[in-house]
């Protein structure tokens, strides 16, 4: 690719996507009694979530939050050649959601389509094979990558160590071609299997409903283990920042701006310290919206940029974490 000017790969439109439905702490309250306000509050930092109404989809936010993109971007939808959609929530098992969005949007036969689910940190991911593959074919000029979830669809509203957090919500980020000094530097990924049941829901080929709704209606609800998720979360998600920052001869003190997975509350606070990063350093929602999953890195970095608080020639570090557990962190340079 030497030679060509604007073969860096940056973020050029950013969109997001909340249904209307609002759900209170003291709505949730109401379905279980054992908690307060309050409990809610000082367990997780987060005061309401997001619920989709019936007739709402995982590919309808997303199309919403597509449009809210695209306009942003400035760019005309036929220009996308690659869509990834990050979900563990998409409308049918198959096809690919994304083959809705290709559909709805009219885009262009010779336009890639991709589903993924490496869980919540599932915007790195894609941001990251989106940034790769354009790198590595250079008749990809633009890319939509999204994330979408309906997280209440696969919440027991009873279970206190659930549906205190998950919330529904959508997200989208295109990226295109920029100066060659600009756009996706690098990414890091590792794996810490160790406690890779802590976060799941069951289902797939090889497991069973834990739940049951009627005798001829099976339900699936997501299974949490706090206490694990969060030891993993304090563990490992300083490593991934590091070892990306330690491949691009970076200091921690030379980024910029960071943007999380929004999982509650108190865990960002408590990675930037312990990182010894300065708190206005990032940006959270979770305390307004909840976690999102898949969606939550690209509504808090939609709302970061529409707040003006991603500047350009800034490092961006984009981090996240998923069941499993997975970890990414990418950098961009805007």
């Amino acid at each position: 690719m030497k030679g060509i000017k604007n073969n860096g790969i940056g973020i050029i439109g950013t969109g997001h996507y909340l249904p209307s439905k609002v759900q209170s702490n003291e709505e949730l309250c109401e379905l279980i009694p054992e908690i307060t306000p309050e409990w809610i509050l000082n367990k997780t930092g987060i005061k309401r979530r997001y619920h989709i109404s019936k007739d709402e989809t995982a590919s309808s936010m997303a199309i919403e939050a597509i449009k809210n993109a695209i306009i942003d971007s400035g760019i005309n939808i036929n220009e996308i050649g690659l869509v990834i959609v990050a979900s563990f929530s998409q409308d049918y098992l198959f096809p690919p959601m994304s083959a809705k969005i290709h559909s709805y949007f009219g885009l262009q036969k010779d336009c890639q389509i991709l589903d993924i689910n490496t869980n919540c940190v599932g915007l790195v991911t894609a941001l990251t094979i989106a940034s790769e593959r354009m790198k590595n074919n250079t008749s990809i000029n633009s890319a939509l990558v999204i994330g979408a979830e309906v997280l209440s669809k696969y919440t027991n509203p009873k279970d206190k160590e659930t549906a205190v957090f998950f919330s529904d919500g959508a997200s989208a980020v295109v990226l295109g071609r920029v100066d060659d000094a600009l756009g996706f530097k690098s990414a890091k990924f590792m794996t810490d299997s160790s406690t890779y049941e802590s976060v799941r829901m069951r289902g797939g080929g090889s497991s069973f409903p834990i739940a049951e709704k009627s005798e001829d209606h099976k339900v699936l609800y997501v299974e949490q283990n706090g206490l694990a998720t969060w030891k993993q979360a304090i563990t490992n998600f300083p490593i991934v920042i590091q070892k990306l920052l330690e491949e691009e001869n970076l200091k921690i003190h030379e980024i910029d701006f960071f943007i999380f997975h929004q999982a509650n509350g108190f865990l960002i606070d408590y990675l930037m310290k312990k990182m010894k990063v300065p708190l206005y350093k990032t940006y959270t929602n979770v305390e307004e919206i909840g976690n999102t999953g898949s969606a939550s890195i690209g509504i808090a970095l939609s709302e970061a940029y529409s707040n003006g608080l991603v500047k350009k020639g800034s490092n961006l570090v984009i981090a996240g974490v998923g069941a499993g557990f997975n970890f990414g962190a990418c950098l961009f340079k805007i």
